[in-house]
């Protein structure tokens, strides 16, 4: 049916699963769901998954400080008084990894004089360098980066290790360096991405929102421009009437009874259009003219016919078996809600069948169902407002009915409302 509204449909119903998954998503783009009345990020706090991230980057950290400890153990030229050292500078280096996410450039600059002093700290450098990258702009990875990167020759120099090459150990602690900031930037343009798609998609909402607030507002215009012009005439003459009546009363009887049954019959008959206005909008994209008799229920079969001659596909079951003794408000209401029906099916759904049902008695109240299934082959691309279906809302509410619509949830789209029908 009508594309917009299908689309908020959809965005509603994705919303509250995307809460219940907060945990599976990083801090930092999880916050963004938590924003304040403000627009301000809610308590950052560690999701599941970043638990599981930060124990997996220190037992990284941890096994690859432990091979390098096995390593200085069998180098002769390190006597066991630095290699205890090193390693303890290495469980340190390993324990500050918790610290990375609230001080990610702390910590980095901490680790370059580090990277000089100890093996077993050499997992917990390259992670605290790919920490940098996701959570700082590219000016300080570049120059921390830089700077640990510059000292790889001097760390070879005095460290060599005995079964490379001098020109390969440093060449490999390049490539391992450079890889981290890369795929730290990767995940931070990830991340950036993913924020700037959920801000769009924020103010499409706020939009829509203010369109369909807009379409609402307009309708009410159309009402009471509809309302001037159709009781003001009848009020004037009930204003006149009363008026004589007040400044003679010694007129004569029949005067007086002739000027009642004005008031009486004006007072009637404005009743009778007020409770017609509150059930009608005009329709202005149809073309109505001021005065121009609206179509009921009883037009519906002509509805019906002039779809199917246009190449629609529809079915109707109408149980109302006298459509004249519905009133003419509620009938003018229902051949809207079905002609808007088949309009938006005609645009959204074009080749699939589509289901009219009309039904109710006096004192039940009338229902109005459209729907469609999904449509057989490729739909192409229409544009819609979504104030059709948001003036059908506001038709059916000031009848004193109800309307909802939504998609199906085997596909196709459905339209349902409920009018008033006095016995």
């Amino acid at each position: 049916m009508d594309a917009s509204q299908q689309t908020g449909t959809h965005e509603q119903a994705a919303e509250p699963p995307l809460r219940w998954r907060r945990w599976l998503l990083p801090s930092a783009v999880a916050d963004e769901l938590d924003l304040d009345s403000e627009g301000r990020p809610g308590r950052r706090r560690r999701t599941a998954r970043d638990w599981i991230v930060d124990f997996s980057c220190f037992l990284i950290a941890v096994c690859v400080g432990m091979v390098a400890a096995d390593q200085l153990d069998q180098n002769e030229h390190i006597s066991h008084d630095v290699a205890v050292l090193d390693q303890l500078i290495g469980v340190l280096a390993c324990a500050a990894l918790w610290l990375r996410r609230r001080w990610p450039l702390g910590l980095a600059l901490v680790m370059v004089p580090i990277s000089l002093l100890s093996d077993s700290a050499g997992g917990a450098v390259a992670i605290s360098i790919f920490t940098l990258a996701v959570h700082r702009p590219f000016r300080y990875v570049a120059w921390v980066a830089g700077a640990s990167i510059a000292l790889v020759p001097l760390y070879f120099v005095i460290r060599p290790d005995p079964s490379t090459p001098y020109a390969v150990s440093v060449g490999f602690t390049v490539i391992i360096a450079v890889t981290c900031v890369g795929w730290g930037m990767f995940v931070r343009s990830r991340r950036q991405l993913l924020m700037a798609l959920r801000e769009r998609a924020r103010r499409a909402e706020t939009e829509a929102a203010l369109r369909a607030e807009q379409a609402q507002r307009l309708a009410r215009e159309a009402i009471a421009r509809e309302m001037h012009d159709v009781l003001a005439h009848r009020l004037t003459l009930l204003s006149v009437h009363a008026g004589a009546l007040e400044f003679r009363p010694d007129a004569p009887q029949a005067e007086i009874a002739r000027a009642a049954g004005v008031i009486r019959e004006s007072a009637h008959e404005a009743l009778q259009d007020l409770r017609e206005i509150i059930g009608v909008l005009r329709a202005a994209d149809h073309g109505e003219e001021s005065g121009r008799p609206q179509p009921t229920l009883v037009a519906l079969d002509t509805l019906i016919a002039e779809s199917r001659e246009a190449g629609m596909k529809v079915s109707l079951d109408n149980r109302v078996t006298d459509p004249e003794a519905v009133p003419a408000s509620t009938g003018r209401t229902a051949y809207r809600i079905a002609q808007e029906g088949l309009t938006n099916a005609r645009k959204h759904a074009p080749g699939a069948e589509v289901a009219v049902e009309i039904g109710g008695a006096p004192g039940e109240g009338l229902t109005v169902t459209v729907s469609n299934p999904a449509p057989p082959g490729e739909v192409p691309h229409v544009p819609g407002s979504g104030q059709g279906l948001i003036g059908l809302t506001e038709r059916a509410t000031l009848a004193g009915g109800s309307l909802e619509h939504g998609p199906r949830a085997e596909g196709g789209f459905t339209v349902r409302a409920w009018l008033p029908w006095q016995g």
